[in-house]
């Protein structure tokens, strides 16, 4: 018997190796916690925790009570942050009563949302906790891209005034749990965040995140990128080549259409954007930069010039009206006075060579040369330049729904004259899933470069230049700022120049963009 057994031994400590898992899922820890009021037995590696309930064997050798001990599992690239879980009595800030372990774990929810959720491992043993303890946090920190310190700008102005609110009772408490430090100001004024940016030791924080709407967000995107050109040396009056943005920019929802927010995340909510932050979520995202003949207006993601800017114009000066009616008079009196305006726009085409749609890949072919430069003139409606597709709860297919986050592109949509009963129809097509470009009016280009050069009328026909102020420049509405300009404005757009916290809506992963120049 003892040498029938020798052979059946040898094969039970061999087949465990022979089916061993990848180095990385090796178990480091294992030990028993009390989980639900359960006793588990408990598996740590350095991708995922697993515990299973520990079960009485069966008398009879059932195997159905095996089946009960279903086991569970957490990835480790979910968790965010572990705690060793006390009691403590009122007051007492440090010590007391050590009862386990608890996990804080990103997760998905319907509706692009995520939540946290908490899961306690109690052990009433202080070198097992603390054993278990310094294995997890060895493996949280070394994921590489999550922030440990953050510059904060809060926008109190936003909106309903809500942004203050919303990072301290929902954002802040969450970038304490995940041991981030912050150093946060609260904007007094336009252009408050834009100086600071300049003159900060941004060395010190591993990102920079806005609380705010899209006018705040586009104020700090621009002020990154500012910083960027003045610390390479180079001349901000003229940026034919811009450098990156030197760290990620984070964006919290806190305005009236969050339109960055909600292209990053695919909803506007507070906590999802605080854990994509938390995680490390970042992606590079196409910029744009808006320039004049002789200097640099602005860095910037979108534009709109003629009927979205005179909107935004007529808005500003009704700041005494709250947020939404003011924005909802202005739209419905620019509509009444509806008229076009005569410009002459110019843009370099980028022509799409493949795309294929099994591999999820575009190739795009730039025609540099400047014999490729093509261009129309006549009355238009409105001028749209869009080098992300500018998702919102109206608009959610996007006010450009042609375009991507980094594909190296931006779409020019051009609204040319019609009835103001053709022009609503256009306008109401972006609330639905219908194609808002399928009118006779609109047409849609895929560019890297555009040139918009309104036509002054004189004489009689002065009065109708209505886009003009009383300065005589024209209103463009560049991510919800307003900024006024005389000449013509030129818009580059560059790829990849900024790192944003957050997950394209289009799974930018399984993406694939080529940009090919001549």
């Amino acid at each position: 018997p003892r040498a029938r057994a020798a052979p059946q031994e040898r094969r039970r400590r061999v087949a465990p190796l022979a089916a061993a898992p990848p180095a990385r899922d090796e178990p480091l820890l294992r030990g028993i916690f009390e989980i639900d009021k359960r006793s588990c037995d408990v598996v740590l590696s350095a991708r995922r925790l697993r515990w299973s309930p520990i079960l009485p064997e069966s008398p009879t050798g059932d195997s159905s009570v095996a089946l009960q001990a279903q086991e569970e599992m957490i990835e480790m690239k979910d968790v965010f942050s572990v705690k060793l879980k006390r009691r403590r009595f009122a007051g007492q800030k440090k010590g007391g009563t050590l009862l386990g372990i608890t996990i804080f774990k990103c997760l998905n929810k319907e509706e692009n949302k995520l939540t946290d959720c908490a899961v306690h491992l109690n052990n009433l043993s202080e070198d097992h906790c603390q054993s278990w303890f310094r294995h997890l946090k060895e493996i949280l920190n070394g994921f590489q891209n999550r922030p440990k310190s953050l510059k904060v700008f809060v926008n109190p102005s936003s909106h309903k005034k809500e942004a203050t609110h919303i990072y301290y009772e929902k954002v802040a408490p969450l970038f304490k749990l995940a041991d981030i430090k912050t150093d946060v100001t609260v904007t007094e004024y336009e252009g408050h965040a834009l100086s600071v940016l300049k003159e900060c030791e941004l060395q010190a924080f591993d990102g920079v995140v806005c609380v705010g709407g899209d006018g705040s967000v586009s104020e700090v995107a621009h002020g990154l990128l500012l910083r960027a050109q003045i610390d390479a040396g180079k001349d901000t009056d003229y940026v034919s080549k811009p450098v990156r943005a030197p760290v990620p920019l984070g964006v919290i929802p806190a305005g009236t259409t969050n339109i960055l927010a909600h292209t990053l995340y695919g909803i506007k909510h507070a906590v999802t954007a605080a854990l994509h932050i938390i995680m490390g979520h970042i992606q590079a995202v196409d910029v744009c930069t808006f320039s004049t003949p002789s200097k640099l207006l602005r860095f910037g993601f979108s534009a709109m010039f003629g009927f979205g800017a005179r909107t935004l114009a007529l808005a500003e000066k009704h700041r005494w009206m709250p947020s939404s009616q003011r924005k909802d008079f202005a739209f419905i009196k620019t509509l009444a006075d509806l008229k076009p305006e005569e410009c002459e726009l110019s843009f370099l085409p980028l022509q799409i060579l493949q795309e294929d749609s099994h591999e999820d890949r575009i190739t795009l072919l730039y025609l540099g040369s400047k014999d490729q430069w093509q261009k129309i003139q006549g009355h238009f409606l409105n001028v749209s330049i869009m080098a992300i597709p500018c998702l919102c709860s109206m608009a959610p297919r996007g006010l450009a729904p042609n375009t991507r986050l980094n594909n190296g592109s931006m779409a020019l949509i051009v609204v040319q004259n019609t009835s103001r009963s053709e022009f609503i129809k256009h306008l109401k097509r972006y609330t639905s899933v219908k194609n808002q470009f399928n009118f006779p009016f609109v047409e849609t280009y895929t560019v890297r470069e555009v040139k918009v050069q309104p036509r002054l009328k004189s004489g009689p026909d002065a009065k109708e230049n209505v886009c003009l102020n009383a300065e005589g420049n024209y209103p463009w509405n560049i991510d919800g700022d307003l900024m006024k300009e005389a000449s013509e404005v030129h818009v580059r757009v560059h790829p990849q120049l900024i790192d944003l916290y957050g997950v394209n809506t289009d799974d930018l992963e399984s993406s694939q963009v080529t940009c090919n120049c001549i």
